[in-house]
């Protein structure tokens, strides 16, 4: 499907980096990986960026330039390389999924921005006109995402904005982290808070609960998973100054400062935190990791500085309330990423007859009627959540489940269609980096063959540990979402046929 695009505003490199990391780059990873692996987390994370998330964003370079001039993103990389259904199917899973995550996103947005005005996260006691605490964020959530679909109904113009003012909070996040990190190693003499005895420093987890084979799976998972979202950006190739330069070229940034910068940042939270002093307590998790480790920084600064302790705790206070407004803006322009692409993508470059009614309308670039009823589906899902009680939660939670590998699934699709892609000759090909059949089939198979392999340690680990009720139900997830893409794609399919006699 082709667009027009005449007249309307283009993204050029740095907003496209931005974009990019905002939507890839996770900040948070950092003081999370530290805290499950300490630095033994640095070696899983350039495995998975030289197995997965290189070749992987090399091959979405090689898509947008090829299709440069076409709106659908990755729905319309693989449907003209593989076929419609196996690309209305394989996308129809991602959106699906991307829809449980925004709703999740409703309700958490609010914990860094809690930190960021009270130095805390005081979501749990929130109340109004007797309301808990969950009805309360649920109210919130729902306002919050009528004003993000308002705001992205106005077009591109009014997301890129967003996305970029999120995109440089996590820059200067990083930048804070690093310059922050390196000035206690100064004032400390080079001695790491965290020693490095050995090579084994970097293999072996001071956190006693990742110290076996399956934990440390677990968290080669967790490293995969921190590099997805890349595929997304593809809904903004046509929308990409000299698409054909400036798309492949903006990836190659991203992609090299995301590897580096999740490798650099996990050994720089070495340099101020020991992990038994500061990470031991059973009052830390996953969770909450972010703010201590950052409230141990602005600690640590405080007194390499030569301020008293008194002086240094208020420092790292602030710096939790620098944290949590940075990583707000962050979210929230993932969100407006999020709330935008994917349903492009699935819209745009899928066939309108797919779509009754007014949903394939498109203005100002967004298909603005379906973009609404994404907004009310959402809503709904966040108000039955909100106040449906046990039940309703029970219900979010399998949702969640089956959202969970359908999100990485469509990379299988990518990779399994990339061969079928480089064979199309007839196909012009600005930018292209796989220049040879062997690399053309090696790069897919090797990025595949780890997303597989993350997908299946997700699947079997719970019912490893006896929890068999969540590996059915991320089976179900992507097996439901495939079988009503299916079915959606054969009523057309029947309507078409009808047409036509």
């Amino acid at each position: 499907m082709q667009k027009e695009t005449t007249g309307s505003k283009k993204l050029k490199l740095v907003p496209l980096v931005l974009m990019v990391l905002t939507s890839v780059f996770g900040f948070n990873n950092i003081p999370r990986s530290f805290y499950l692996m300490g630095y033994a987390a640095i070696p899983w994370y350039i495995l998975s960026g030289i197995t997965f998330f290189i070749p992987f964003t090399f091959m979405m370079a090689e898509y947008g330039s090829a299709f440069k001039d076409e709106s659908g993103g990755m729905y319309t990389w693989m449907e003209r390389s593989s076929g419609p259904r196996y690309a209305f199917i394989g996308t129809f899973m991602q959106y699906a999924a991307y829809i449980i995550w925004m709703v999740n996103i409703c309700s958490t947005v609010w914990v860094p921005l809690s930190n960021a005005i009270f130095g805390s996260d005081r979501t749990p006691s929130l109340s109004l006109l007797g309301l808990n605490s969950t009805q309360v964020l649920g109210l919130l959530g729902i306002a919050l995402i009528v004003l993000v679909t308002a705001v992205t109904s106005r077009g591109l113009g009014s997301i890129s904005r967003i996305t970029s003012a999120g995109g440089r909070a996590v820059a200067l996040l990083n930048a804070v982290l690093l310059a922050g990190a390196f000035f206690v190693l100064i004032a400390n003499g080079g001695k790491l808070a965290q020693p490095v005895t050995s090579t084994m420093s970097f293999v072996r987890s001071p956190n006693p609960q990742y110290g076996s084979l399956p934990a440390m799976l677990s968290f080669a998972v967790f490293a995969i998973f921190a590099y997805g979202g890349t595929e997304v950006t593809g809904g903004v190739v046509d929308q990409t100054e000299n698409a054909a330069v400036t798309f492949p070229k903006g990836l190659a940034i991203s992609a090299a400062i995301i590897t580096v910068g999740y490798s650099l940042g996990i050994f720089a939270v070495g340099i101020f935190t020991h992990w038994d002093n500061v990470l031991a307590s059973d009052n830390i998790n996953i969770a909450n990791a972010l703010y201590v480790i950052m409230n141990n920084l602005g600690y640590q600064i405080g007194l390499a500085a030569g301020l008293s302790s008194a002086a240094s705790l208020t420092a790292g206070c602030w710096m939790a309330r620098y944290v949590g407004i940075s990583m707000f803006l962050s979210m929230m322009g993932s969100f407006f990423t999020f709330s935008y692409s994917p349903l492009k993508q699935l819209i745009e470059g899928t066939p309108k007859g797919l779509w009754p009614g007014r949903m394939a309308e498109v203005k100002n670039g967004v298909p603005s009627f379906a973009i609404w009823i994404q907004c009310a589906l959402i809503a709904a899902v966040i108000f039955l959540t909100s106040f449906g009680g046990d039940a309703a939660q029970v219900f979010f939670t399998r949702l969640v489940l089956m959202a969970n590998v359908s999100m990485t699934l469509p990379y299988l699709f990518l990779c399994g269609s990339f061969p079928a892609f480089k064979a199309k000759k007839e196909l012009a090909r600005p930018f292209e980096i796989y220049k040879t059949r062997r690399s053309a089939l090696a790069a897919p198979l090797i990025s595949a063959v780890t997303v597989g392999f993350a997908n299946l340690f997700t699947i079997i680990q719970p019912a490893m540990t006896g929890d068999l009720s969540s590996t059915l139900w991320m089976i179900t997830g992507p097996a439901f979402f495939s079988i009503v893409a299916w079915l959606m794609y054969g009523r057309y399919e029947r309507s078409l046929s009808k047409g036509q006699r």
